[in-house]
């Protein structure tokens, strides 16, 4: 295509020519002058030459569209208008708007910027609705486009528009929130932003100890902020268009963030209206389809981040009502379209996953049971070579979106697991899904199988009998897979080595140990932590020559190193390891034969005694191990208990806020005095403040006072504990007084 000269006539053509075509698109984009000259027409359009050039305005609005189009669907395109720094040139000349332009001009620049803002968006990420390819050739320069939309100077450019007296202008910018708000970053600088005129009200203020969110109604606390509030306001049009596109907005403001969902569940008191999650459920009604849907997954965000925990009777009306919704709309096999469908899945999703109480809910009110219809219909029970060769991604799309959501309803309990395997009759396809073309369905379905999988029952028969579980396995030693569908295959295959699963030995033997270290070399974090979980099943009852075997290929080495990895999930992952090769003597001798003790109980005793929160379960599992270590010999039993910082440690973990982590720390503590003549002098028992711990322990009966001393030593505390710690440390006690009289302070 040869663009001879810039004017209305010939944007017009290449408008024409562009939409809905792709190579065009392409061909179009690599000519750089052209591409330049676009953007500049945004801002410095040549002078028309005659009249059927068109003005200067027809042509930027020309330009405009242009721009739009190019946008989409092509990242060869979308490479060319970024080096043509196309979103600056669109943000100036949205800043240089007058207020006697034309409401179509106006139009034009956002609905351009929302096409730049919705497409360097989509390859940043994270995506939306379902897998999108990874490795994208423009993502840098895509994200550092993503980040000028979060500048406060060009905010200041464009939010204003949100409220403009045309239409079209403010959908566009509230699809551009939609489109552009994907991290906590964007949500906190769009909820903070205020207009200008307000951000000096606001630092002038009224009194310097008056909070600005009492002084000024604009603070970015009242309502959730300026943004929110306009985007509530705008619920109440009667354009279906507006309310869709505010209704996504708000929800891109309110996932994840509990600030914002808590303001948006109460009601407005000073207007004397309903909350703006009530607002947004009664759209849930609305005659649109797809305000429906924006409905449902803005109540869900609210909902999902309100810090209510969705437990009162007024969220579980909301949630029946969102759930009813989004049922009818899965089911609605010939008057929706499938993206329509695939959406609704996806919202299902959102509403449920990670949380028990809500997957029994859906599933209670029919949700498995239109989500496998889904599956069944659109997924052939015969499947020929290339079945999915000629499919459309509409329906490719709706196929990962139900195998998503029963993938996430199915995590947590056994009866709905069966369903899926034995009611439904669903491995058969989804075993057909797992080498579909599309990632998003191989992602799903080995989401499927590692969901099942969770199930002993249906581990050891239906998995094994029907292939399924070989094949995730041969999915994972797949090095060419995407990073994605490798660690969703990884997670299943780690509930494959579990002790009673036949498969163990099985994978063993088909090359799987040297696939792990392969994948815990890997630079993705999840990989590397499946990795390690799979090791911590295998060593889990297993002989000792096997150990040895996996210790070969994983290393000692390797381990030592793991235990002081900086990442706490590695870590805790490292210790796990450590404390399932001591399940018995055996495995302990060959710890001990293996790694320096020194080194080993320094490292294990360091951890103990880490004050730091977020390091609770690498502690839980330095503790069991040492617990597991201590079951050993009796030199090994005394190489433990002479060491300088073991009773500092134990006291630390006696004295935690977690009952899981102070059970194991009462359980070593009464091996330790039941083995006197082992271990250390009662003296330092009591300096350690080991006794007064215990005997906090046992007059609660219930709770324990945190006396100083140890973790938590600036301050008393209150926690809850369970009969079994409070029994143990009776028992330590009472072996203390029996072997001399204690002075017990």
């Amino acid at each position: 295509m040869t663009i001879e000269s810039v004017n209305l006539t010939s944007l017009k053509q290449v408008k024409n020519t562009v939409i809905g075509n792709p190579s065009a698109k392409i061909t179009l984009a690599r000519d750089e002058h052209f591409v330049q000259t676009l953007v500049q027409c945004l801002n410095q359009p040549a002078p028309p030459s005659d009249r059927a050039s068109g003005s200067q305005d027809d042509i930027r609005i020309e330009a405009a569209h242009v721009l739009s189009s190019l946008s989409y669907g092509s990242e060869e395109a979308l490479d060319s208008l970024l080096n043509a720094r196309a979103v600056e040139a669109c943000l100036h000349a949205i800043s240089c708007l007058q207020p006697h332009d034309s409401n179509g001009l106006k139009s034009a620049f956002s609905r351009s910027l929302r096409s730049l803002a919705t497409a360097v968006a989509e390859v940043v990420g994270p995506s939306q609705w379902g897998l999108r390819p990874e490795g994208s050739s423009v993502r840098d320069a895509a994200r550092d486009a993503l980040e000028c939309f979060f500048h406060p100077n060009y905010l200041d450019v464009y939010l204003p528009m949100l409220v403009d007296s045309s239409p079209q202008t403010s959908i566009s910018i509230a699809q551009l929130l939609a489109a552009a708000v994907r991290t906590g970053e964007h949500r906190d600088a769009i909820t903070e932003w205020l207009p200008p005129v307000d951000r000096i009200k606001e630092s002038k203020g009224k009194r310097g100890w008056e909070k600005p969110a009492v002084i000024n109604s604009n603070a970015p606390g009242r309502q959730g902020g300026w943004v929110a509030r306009n985007l509530a306001a705008l619920l109440r049009s009667r354009d279906s268009k507006l309310q869709e596109a505010a209704l996504y907005a708000l929800s891109a403001l309110s996932k994840d963030n509990d600030k914002i969902a808590a303001l948006l569940v109460k009601p407005v008191s000073d207007r004397d209206m309903p909350s703006t999650l009530s607002s947004v459920l009664s759209l849930a009604k609305s005659r649109s389809t797809d305000v429906q849907l924006a409905a449902c997954l803005c109540a869900t965000h609210i909902i999902r981040a309100s810090p209510t925990n969705h437990s009162s009777a007024s969220d579980e009306l909301y949630i029946q009502n969102i759930v009813s919704v989004l049922n009818r709309i899965i089911s609605s096999s010939t008057s929706e379209a499938l993206q329509t469908r695939s959406r609704a899945c996806f919202i299902l999703y959102n509403l449920i996953s990670d949380d028990y109480r809500l997957c029994q809910f859906a599933h209670e009110r029919g949700s498995l049971d239109q989500l496998a219809t889904v599956v069944k219909d659109i997924t052939p029970s015969e499947v020929q070579p290339e079945w999915d060769e000629d499919e459309p991604e509409s329906l490719s799309s709706l196929r990962e979106a139900a195998l998503t959501t029963i993938s996430a309803m199915s995590l947590f309990d056994d009866n709905i697991r069966r369903e899926v395997a034995d009611v439904f009759e669903l491995l058969p396809l989804i075993q057909s899904c797992m080498t579909h073309r599309h990632v998003g369905v191989r992602y799903a379905s080995c989401q499927c199988v590692r969901a099942i999988s969770r199930s002993v029952a249906v581990l050891r028969t239906s998995l094994v009998d029907s292939g399924l579980g070989l094949q995730v396995f041969e999915i994972f030693k797949k090095e060419e897979e995407d990073r994605r569908v490798t660690s969703a295959a990884l997670a299943a295959v780690c509930n494959l080595l579990n002790d009673f699963c036949p498969l163990r030995p099985v994978l063993m033997e088909k090359g799987l140990l040297p696939r792990l270290i392969q994948v815990l070399g890997a630079e993705d974090r999840t990989l590397r932590l499946s990795s390690l979980w799979a090791f911590k099943n295998l060593f889990l009852r297993t002989p000792l020559e096997t150990k040895k075997t996996i210790m070969g290929y994983l290393k000692w080495s390797e381990l030592t190193r793991l235990m002081a990895d900086p990442d706490h999930g590695i870590q805790e992952q490292a210790f796990n390891i450590l404390r399932n090769i001591a399940e018995n003597e055996p495995g302990i001798e060959l710890i001990f034969h293996e790694l320096d003790a020194e080194m080993l109980l320094q490292s294990l005793t360091a951890c103990m005694s880490s004050p730091d929160p977020t390091m609770e379960d690498v502690i839980l599992q330095a503790v069991c191990t040492l617990g597991n270590l201590f079951n050993g010999s009796e030199s090994h039993q005394r190489m433990i208990v002479s060491h300088p910082m073991l009773l500092e440690s134990l006291r630390s973990c006696l004295a935690h806020d977690k009952v899981e982590i102070r059970r194991p720390a009462a359980s070593c503590i009464l091996s330790i005095v039941r083995s006197s003549s082992l271990g250390p002098s009662r003296s330092d028992i009591v300096e350690a403040g080991i006794v007064s711990t215990l005997r906090h322990i046992c007059e609660w009966s219930g709770a324990v006072a945190v006396s100083p001393g140890g973790r938590g030593s600036t301050h008393h505390a209150v926690i809850e504990d369970d009969k079994e710690v409070v029994d143990l440390a009776r028992q330590a006690l009472q072996c203390l007084e029996h072997v001399g009289s204690l002075n017990i302070l």
